[in-house]
C-alpha cells in the first residue's frame, strides 16, 4: 500500500514544480473578457440597462417563455411575495391591463387547475428575462422557422 502512494506523491512533486516555471504575465485565454493575463484581475463590465419599452418581443421558438419588456430591479421575487403578480395575476390583469399569466402556470404538475398560482411557476425570473441594451458576447445566426420556410419558398420560385 505504502508503494502505491510514493508515485503519486512524485507526480505531485513534479507538477508543483512544473506550474511554478509557468510564467503568471502570460497572456490570458480570450473569453468572454478578452485582455489581461493570469496574474491581472480586470475591471467587471458595467452592467447594462434594462430594456424598458413595454412592447412584447417575438419569440424565437414554440414553447418560448416571454421575455419581460419592463425592468423588474428592486422587485421582490421570493418565498415572502412575487410582485409580478400584482399586475399579472388573473385577479389583477383587468384592472392592470398588464398581460396575464399563462392558466398553465395555475395547474400542478398532474395538470389538474389549482386556485392560486402552482408553487413551481411561482419564481418568474426563472424561466422569464428582462431585456437589456447589452452588446451581444458572441455571435448569433439563429434564425426562426418562419424565415426559413420563408427562404426555402423564395429558393423555390427562383428558376
Amino acid at each position: 500500500m505504502k508503494l502505491s502512494i510514493l508515485p503519486l506523491l512524485l507526480l505531485a512533486v513534479l507538477g508543483t514544480a512544473r506550474a511554478a516555471d509557468y510564467p503568471l504575465d502570460a497572456p490570458a485565454p480570450d473569453g468572454r473578457r478578452p485582455g489581461g493575463t493570469l496574474s491581472q484581475t480586470l475591471a467587471s463590465p458595467t452592467i447594462a440597462n434594462d430594456e424598458n419599452k413595454d412592447l412584447k418581443r417575438e419569440r424565437n421558438y414554440p414553447d418560448q417563455p416571454p421575455t419581460i419588456p419592463h425592468s423588474i430591479r428592486g422587485y421582490q421575487i421570493d418565498k415572502y411575495g412575487n410582485k409580478c403578480l400584482t399586475c399579472h395575476s388573473r385577479a389583477n390583469s383587468a384592472k392592470t391591463q398588464a398581460t396575464m399569466i399563462s392558466i398553465t402556470h395555475y395547474m400542478d404538475r398532474d395538470g389538474q387547475p389549482l386556485a392560486a398560482v402552482s408553487p413551481r411557476r411561482y419564481f418568474c425570473d426563472q424561466c422569464h428575462v428582462v431585456q437589456s441594451d447589452a452588446k451581444p458576447l458572441v455571435g448569433n445566426s439563429f434564425e426562426n422557422i418562419d424565415k426559413l420556410l420563408q427562404d426555402d419558398a423564395n429558393a423555390a420560385r427562383k428558376p
